[in-house]
């Protein structure tokens, strides 16, 4: 019994230290050798989000962009015209307040605020798929100020990755 108990705790153990791996990739360098680069793999959902950005903020009650938004949908824009096989996923949400039926109408025109901003961009409509969650899918569920501001957003994404675990 024990040695069963022992063999699942290092399988444990084992797969926990794959996980926790550094993601590398190997990069020619002209000499004829490899050299490693760290970070997140080209095209990946982990770059957009790290390099790119993947969130327009709105206000209360509001679907316009602001100079903000737009300069994060212009690196989306280069982004996605360097990865062309890479199709996203834009998510609108709003805070909790008003009425499921407002915040999946709200959701659904920040969504497209976005989406309309990448395709006048030169991103192919064909490539971006759009999403309300409304409410329904809270980013930050605390009831504050803070809280409902990261809640009023369209959030970009690879196809593929829900980073909000919505269904």
């Amino acid at each position: 019994m024990n040695i069963k108990a022992l063999g699942a705790l290092a399988a444990v153990a084992l797969l926990a230290a794959c996980s926790n791996a550094p993601k590398t990739q190997s990069m020619a360098t002209g000499s004829g050798t490899t050299a490693a680069q760290s970070g997140p793999a080209p095209g990946s959902e982990q770059q957009l989000v790290a390099d790119v950005g993947d969130r327009a903020f709105f206000g209360f009650n509001k679907s316009n962009l602001t100079g903000a938004d737009k300069s994060t949908l212009d690196r989306q824009a280069s982004w996605l015209a360097k990865y062309p096989n890479v199709d996203v996923l834009i998510a609108g949400n709003a805070d909790p307040r008003g009425t499921e039926a407002y915040n999946l109408a709200l959701g659904a025109r920040r969504a497209h605020a976005a989406r309309n901003y990448l395709v006048a961009k030169g991103v192919a409509a064909s490539r971006i798929r759009t999403i309300s969650y409304g409410k329904s899918c809270l980013v930050s569920p605390g009831n504050t100020e803070q809280d409902y501001a990261q809640d009023r957003v369209a959030i970009t994404s690879v196809q593929g990755f829900n980073p909000q675990h919505c269904h």
